[in-house]
């Protein structure tokens, strides 16, 4: 592994075993594994995620593997990554799904935008050229309606911030108070986007196309949704009061 590293792409699992290793096998033919690497954060799986993880990291040299002791939330487990790709040295950060919602093929384009003109890259489902696919009328206008509440709400201009593909340079994260983070499902997403705009950071969105898992089960649920509907209100509230 040629030094310094570029780029580590972050991937939490949670009973991902039948999605990890061809995602693992499509990101290798995207990245410059000669300075890149795939971190998977595994928080303990039932179904061998983790145990798969390791023999892919004995295989391939540019996986890695984290693993955690229990289920606490994507944003504890994106925390973790975060902690361990910065003590990497590597200059950029990526957040990317598991299970395909994602296209690995996007990853270079997230990391080529920051590299030129950017401190934090969203892939956005809702700027033009963006989208959705296999998504129901009523999950559309869940997210949609749910990322202009925020937007409404904090006052910003980004139109995807629940989106969970991201891109970050390592000083936006050394900047932004990670450990002051409270939400640990999606509303992770959100904070974490507003924190490094309130710290002056130039925030991009590109289009994506989220395409809904075909494989496993989905970890979305009614009280992640909650939780990031009431942090919502909380961050502008601390904001306003110069506690953010």
């Amino acid at each position: 592994m040629s030094s310094p590293l570029r780029a580590v792409v972050c991937v939490p699992t949670y009973n991902e075993r039948e999605n990890l290793e061809p995602l693992v096998r499509a990101l290798g033919e995207v990245l410059d594994t000669t300075r890149d690497r795939v971190l998977v954060i595994d928080d303990s799986s039932p179904d061998g995620t983790g145990e798969l993880a390791d023999r892919l990291a004995d295989e391939l040299p540019w996986v890695e593997v984290l693993h955690r002791s229990a289920k606490e939330g994507i944003g504890r487990a994106y925390l973790a990554g975060f902690a361990h790709a910065l003590a990497s040295g590597t200059e950029l950060v990526l957040e990317m799904d598991c299970d395909f919602s994602h296209d690995p093929r996007d990853v270079p384009r997230l990391i080529a935008t920051c590299e030129e003109e950017a401190d934090l890259v969203l892939g956005s489902r809702w700027v033009e050229g963006g989208g959705t696919e296999n998504w129901g009328v009523v999950r559309r206008f869940v997210s949609r309606g749910g990322s202009l509440y925020a937007r409404l709400v904090l006052g910003v201009g980004i139109r995807d911030l629940t989106g969970g593909f991201k891109c970050f340079r390592r000083h936006v994260l050394e900047t932004i108070d990670l450990d002051a983070i409270a939400a640990r499902g999606y509303g992770f997403q959100i904070e974490g986007t507003y924190r490094a705009l309130r710290a002056g950071f130039g925030v991009v969105e590109i289009p994506i196309t989220f395409v809904d898992r075909r494989v496993g089960e989905s970890k979305m649920s009614g009280a992640i949704v909650l939780e990031a509907m009431r942090q919502v209100p909380l961050l502008r509230w601390k904001a306003l009061r110069g506690r953010l």
